[in-house]
């Protein structure tokens, strides 16, 4: 893979992000590579650098990379992190280790790994609005800021699952199973599976264990209480949604691409200490 362009996202509330930002460009200038510099939370902004680049370096967490994500979408550009916060199941080497293995990334030693997405269409109930959103790791419906249950229809497949009483549910990829999914009591699927997983957030008198559902499973869900809910995409995207609204969820055509260094198997190999943070 040929790396000509490089643009650089750091996230914005960390100084160090900021910092080790400006001296990757300078490293990367001395190598001939042209670079543009963007905070990962304007993410509009970035999109306008887009034209001709070919590699996204973040500087940040998992969160700072769910970001670039949305920014990288529709050209499908290749994304790799660099982890300067505790959580890094996304990123690929921590700081200290920047300038030795982006020099090996653009030798052309890196490979390609692909992840499925979600794509969300949600139209309200007059419907007056109608708008499709993808997610690397997960939707979340969920109640709004009356703490109380909402009621969640939901169908798979034109085939009625559960009228759910619950905080909410989470739909989530394989990548989205290490994160919000796990935390709620799902199970943690392989980041290069295909299956979807539906995971009921504090689910009251309805079905309350997790499901692993085919990767051409349709999901839709519809709020039908009084009580507001929210829709949440990649934990950065919240939208108001009315009763009686339907969202529906699906495997995205559209893919997150990473190019990595580590073994195309070391998932396995490094969860535990990934998932103490140590990572």
């Amino acid at each position: 893979m040929l790396i000509k362009r490089i643009g650089v996202l750091y996230h914005p509330l960390i100084k160090s992000s900021f910092d080790k930002a400006q001296e990757l460009i300078n490293f990367l200038d001395s190598r001939g590579s042209d670079v543009w510099l963007g905070s990962a939370w304007k993410i509009a902004e970035a999109i306008h650098n887009l034209d001709s680049t070919d590699l996204i370096i973040t500087l940040g967490g998992d969160g700072t990379i769910l970001r670039a994500a949305q920014v990288a979408l529709d050209h499908q550009i290749p994304i790799t992190g660099i982890n300067m916060g505790k959580l890094g199941f996304l990123t690929e080497f921590k700081a200290n280790q920047a300038t030795e293995k982006l020099s090996e990334l653009l030798e052309g030693k890196g490979w390609v790994d692909e992840r499925t997405m979600l794509e969300a269409q949600f139209v309200l109930p007059d419907n007056s609005r109608t708008e499709t959103i993808h997610a690397l790791n997960d939707v979340v419906l969920a109640r709004g800021e009356v703490v109380k249950l909402i009621q969640i229809n939901t169908v798979i497949n034109d085939k009625p699952l559960s009228n759910y009483r619950a905080d909410g549910i989470i739909l989530a990829t394989a990548t989205g199973s290490t994160g919000y999914a796990l935390s709620a009591g799902g199970p943690i699927l392989h980041p290069r599976s295909a299956d979807l997983l539906l995971v009921p957030i504090a689910s009251h008198l309805s079905i309350d264990f997790s499901l692993v559902l085919d990767s051409s499973s349709v999901i839709r869900l519809q709020p039908i209480s009084d009580n507001p809910a929210t829709l949440n995409i990649d934990g950065h995207i919240n939208l108001p949604i009315a009763s009686g609204s339907v969202i529906t969820v699906k495997r995205s055509s559209k893919k997150s691409r990473f190019l990595r260094l580590c073994e195309p198997d070391s998932f396995y190999g490094t969860l535990e200490e990934r998932l103490r943070g140590k990572r």
